[in-house]
């Protein structure tokens, strides 16, 4: 009986360092320089997080005749739920993933706050947003620097005809404070 007690003791202390061994940072803040603003990411499983950012950040004016050509910076709200595959490969090739560096695909969802604006020659007014599917890099450094670039598709909505249009976040900052769990520094 007691043998029994020690292998299935011994096989959820293995299962369970899997489990939260490869999930780098158990949660980090960051600021961000090129959409200025602060990025709260917290681990929520074996390889996922949930990134939350608050920037003034860089968006195509959907209601634009022309979308893609006519951006402007808007303050924002982002979540994205990043699975990150390959955090086993990194670490294999000694490759580092402390703060979360790794290839990740993820569901995004923005709210964007603008005002009222001229487009096009019509006042438009009120928020706008987007949710889709992007796929990204993040790469942070032991000197706190990190960047990440995603990119993908969303449909739009707001004040507007909605429609699906690309979407592409790029942040570059310091990581501020963490919390680590982390095999890969």
């Amino acid at each position: 009986m007691q043998k029994i007690i020690l292998l299935v003791l011994g096989l959820w202390t293995i299962g369970a360092h899997g489990q939260f061994g490869k999930n780098c940072e158990l949660r980090q803040l960051k600021i961000n320089l090129f959409n200025p603003g602060i990025e709260y990411e917290m681990a929520l499983g074996v390889n996922s997080t949930l990134d939350f950012r608050v920037a003034w950040q860089a968006a195509i004016e959907p209601a634009s005749e022309n979308p893609v050509e006519d951006y402007d910076f808007f303050p924002a709200i982002t979540v994205q739920n990043r699975y990150y595959h390959n955090f086993n490969g990194r670490d294999r090739r000694g490759r580092q993933i402390y703060g979360n560096s790794g290839n990740y695909i993820a569901p995004s969802l923005a709210v964007f706050s603008p005002g009222s604006r001229l487009v096009d020659g019509v006042l438009v007014d009120g928020i706008h947003g987007y949710a889709g599917l992007v796929y990204g890099i993040q790469r942070s450094y032991n000197s706190g620097l990190s960047f990440s670039i995603d990119a993908g598709a969303g449909y739009y909505i707001g004040p507007f005809r909605g429609g699906i249009q690309p979407v592409v976040n790029l942040s570059i900052g310091w990581i501020v404070s963490e919390k680590r769990w982390c095999v890969g520094k």
